[in-house]
């Protein structure tokens, strides 16, 4: 994705979101367990992308920031975009990430699966959350690129919507 000199790239770190009406590439770099979830509202123009890092705010007794759990920052996301003018029912999303990035030698599963941990499948478990807290706040989801063992890099543009993954083991392509 090439971006024009009106375009400015906005980096979006672990445990963040942005939201904006702008003409802006939303980066997300080194998904790994974490998983990148685009928002987009093709009617106004507005999107906005958070790099999620837990499932689920509910679990810590003092969560932190939003962008961090997949329930809190998909919401927050939606929030936003709705004072910059959306509706709800405008706005669709994409997502990219939760991989499995590392085992525990001698661990056992905690699925009851015999062989090695899997990392405590965060990145299945961050998917999985995303997913439901898309489900709940009925933002359909249009394109994944999700799982695997490996890392991946999300750039978003809120101009026309669409998101390029691109990883070092298995090149680039568009949601």
């Amino acid at each position: 994705m090439e971006e024009t000199l009106t375009e400015q790239v906005v980096n979006v770190g672990v445990a963040e979101y942005y939201v904006t009406h702008n003409p802006h590439v939303l980066a997300s770099y080194g998904l790994g367990s974490c998983v990148g979830v685009a928002l987009y509202d093709e009617r106004k123009k507005i999107g906005g992308l958070a790099h999620i890092m837990l499932p689920d705010s509910k679990a810590i007794s003092r969560p932190g920031k939003p962008g961090r759990y997949a329930d809190t920052a998909i919401r927050a996301m939606v929030e936003e975009m709705e004072k910059l003018g959306s509706r709800r029912r405008d706005i669709k999303a994409k997502i990219a990430g939760g991989a499995c990035m590392f085992t525990i030698p001698g661990a056992t599963n905690p699925k009851n699966v015999p062989g090695p941990a899997i990392g405590m499948q965060i990145g299945e478990r961050n998917v999985e959350a995303t997913k439901r807290a898309l489900r709940e706040l009925n933002i359909p989801l249009v394109a994944e690129d999700t799982g695997g063992n490996y890392g991946r890099t999300m750039r978003f543009n809120v101009s026309d919507g669409r998101v390029v993954i691109s990883s070092i083991r298995h090149g680039t392509r568009e949601l």
